[in-house]
């Protein structure tokens, strides 16, 4: 085998990519437990927060979050018990029901931001130019909506264009 092909930037990308997600993740998780909550758990909440009227059907949040429907209804379920979400009847459709922030899920929310925000620029945006980061969002939003076209499933836009803070 050549070995050579190890070189390949390819490979290079993927990897730099995971190397960039498992540190950030790591991160991440410190931060979220200091809150009383799991990486999927503070995604939910921020997916919601972040859709119209603080709520998703469920289906769509399984697709923006890549959970299957049996895993987002555990999740809704503990985040439900916790008084962080609620269920509501979808009018339309017997057959559905959404997910909605409580104002407890969203106080909770309120209180990890913050340090949320910190981290991320401290070790992901605040690392790039901002001509940098632009390109990167440009190019991320390129490759997740070829790999994941559910992402923005339930969303007013199907691609929001999100404007980062750039020093």
């Amino acid at each position: 085998m050549d070995q050579n092909v190890f070189d390949d930037p390819r490979i290079t990308a993927v990897g730099l990519l995971f190397e960039a997600h498992a540190g950030l993740s790591a991160r991440f998780a410190a931060q979220f437990e200091e809150h009383g909550l799991s990486a999927v758990e503070f995604e939910v909440l921020t997916r919601l927060a972040r859709s119209p009227e603080n709520q998703l059907r469920m289906t769509d949040l399984a697709a923006q979050t890549s959970l299957s429907t049996s895993g987002v209804t555990r999740v809704v379920d503990r985040m439900e018990r916790d008084g962080l979400l609620c269920r509501r009847a979808c009018p339309s459709d017997r057959r559905s029901s959404y997910a909605c922030v409580t104002v407890a899920g969203l106080k909770r929310l309120d209180e990890t931001l913050p340090g949320h925000l910190r981290i991320i620029e401290q070790w992901f945006t605040g690392q790039l130019e901002p001509a940098a980061l632009r390109a990167l969002l440009d190019g991320l939003r390129q490759v997740r909506d070829a790999v994941h076209p559910g992402a923005t499933a339930g969303s007013v836009e199907s691609a929001p264009e999100e404007q980062p803070a750039v020093k």
